[in-house]
């Protein structure tokens, strides 16, 4: 193969190569970013609730510090109760999901769902900091 060919080729190749990196950056800075609002819809989040904690940021914050869901819960005079209904209820459900889709069987659905309670009350109390 001739050598003008081989750089022809190349940098046919990084142009190419360049080229739809820098298109796809345009395309996508020009559509608008879809913006989610909620007029008149007040959100409530059970957990946030449950915790007596004002923004998931807040419950992050609390986390990130060291502090378990039942240390958040009574320094905030929520209720430790309700948080693990809550969690317990949830968890189910994703195990209710697991088994419609099939992507677990009924058997594991009851070993699971049998140890669901115990690892959401173990959670409450663990500190991850």
């Amino acid at each position: 193969m001739n050598i003008k060919r081989v750089i022809i080729a190349g940098t046919m190749i990084v142009v190419i190569t360049f080229g739809n990196s820098a298109l796809a950056d345009s395309i996508a800075s020009a559509s608008p970013v879809a913006k989610w609002s909620y007029t008149g819809v007040s959100e409530k989040d059970d957990l946030l609730e449950a915790l007596n904690q004002s923004s998931d940021e807040e419950l992050y914050e609390s986390l990130y510090e060291g502090n378990s869901l039942y240390d958040i819960t009574t320094d905030q005079g929520g209720d430790i109760a309700k948080v693990i209904q809550l969690q317990t209820t949830q968890l189910i459900e994703q195990l209710d999901n697991r088994l419609r889709s099939g992507s677990i069987s009924a058997e594991q659905y009851a070993a699971y769902k049998e140890e669901v309670q115990e690892i959401v009350e173990q959670s409450v109390f663990t500190s991850f900091g």
